[in-house]
């Protein structure tokens, strides 16, 4: 669906802005209307929201989109409502009920079943989703009314905590709702935890209400509404050394050494730690990001992302 917003009067800076997404639109909708905020094609996200669900779309702007890959890997947080007593073909309560049985639950019973599900934990995506099977994309087999059989992947749930009490609601059956929150790894679906905690509870549970509240150092305290997030005929966005010292350790270089990221050539430094690294100029911007590893008395800097400079075409 194509949402309506202003065209902005002026190209946003280069880096990262936190959408509020609504319900009723996809992810790729969103993205569409940030191209038209930001004035230019150059826009990316940094993780799907189903149609329904609602909450922080990071999305990435201009240079940005160099960081996506970074931040794919970014742990989250929801808050989500579980519905137990009803089974539906998508997990969530878009899709037709496959099963009602019911369900008078405590919350010594659903805790009891959420406390299975913490920790490092072997999870069945749900088959509502965009992975591949056979080169087609899951949700489609579903839609086509095929049956699909994903293989079970790590994921990691921090958190699971329940945040009401279980209410006893009266639908087509008596079921039980009760809200939770989710900090978990990235990969994980929300809809899949709904339906093993109904499994593990013997009753049958889909997701009614699903809100992401975080997305590594992104959080709705940053995020805007896609109706008001011009400021004087601009979108305004989080600057990309900020971004990248959220989630990286950052090293200052040399004007030289600037020049030598920018042609791609290794460095050598004396001292660091292995992994990735953003690299800053002497201004405090992102110059790009980079390996460190060990080698010899010292450490070697291999350029990895590098940053185009302000008017360049890159």
């Amino acid at each position: 669906m194509r949402l309506e917003v202003p065209r902005g009067q002026h190209p946003a800076a280069p880096g990262f802005v936190v959408i509020d997404k609504p319900a009723g639109c996809t992810s790729h909708d969103v993205v569409s209307a940030v191209r038209r905020l930001a004035c230019t094609r150059k826009v990316g996200h940094a993780g799907t929201l189903d149609p329904d669900a609602t909450g922080a779309l990071v999305v990435a702007v201009g240079a940005g989109t160099k960081l996506l890959r970074y931040l794919t890997g970014a742990d989250k947080q929801y808050l989500a409502r579980v519905r137990f007593g009803i089974s539906t073909t998508t997990e969530d309560a878009s899709g037709e009920v496959t099963q009602a049985l019911g369900a008078r639950l405590s919350a010594e019973q659903i805790e009891n079943a959420a406390s299975r599900l913490r920790g490092n934990i072997m999870q069945v995506p749900s088959a509502v989703s965009a992975i591949k099977v056979q080169g087609k994309r899951s949700y489609e087999l579903v839609r086509e009314g095929k049956e699909v059989a994903l293989e079970a992947r790590p994921v990691t749930i921090d958190e699971l905590e329940l945040t009401s009490e279980p209410q006893q609601v009266r639908a087509q059956v008596p079921v039980t709702d009760i809200s939770i929150r989710v900090t978990c790894s990235s990969g994980t679906y929300i809809r899949a935890l709904a339906r093993d905690l109904g499994e593990a509870l013997g009753c049958g549970a889909h997701l009614t209400y699903l809100r992401r509240t975080r997305v590594g150092g992104f959080t709705l305290d940053q995020a805007v509404q896609l109706s008001d997030a011009l400021v004087d005929g601009e979108l305004p966005t989080i600057s990309l050394s900020e971004v990248a010292a959220w989630f990286f350790r950052t090293m200052v270089l040399s004007p030289q050494h600037v020049e030598d990221v920018r042609c791609g050539r290794r460095l050598h430094v004396a001292e660091g730690a292995e992994g990735t690294w953003a690299m800053l100029d002497g201004t405090n911007k992102l110059v790009g990001m980079a390996t460190l590893s060990a080698q010899g008395d010292g450490w070697r800097l291999q350029p990895k992302t590098v940053i185009p400079q302000e008017g360049s075409n890159g």
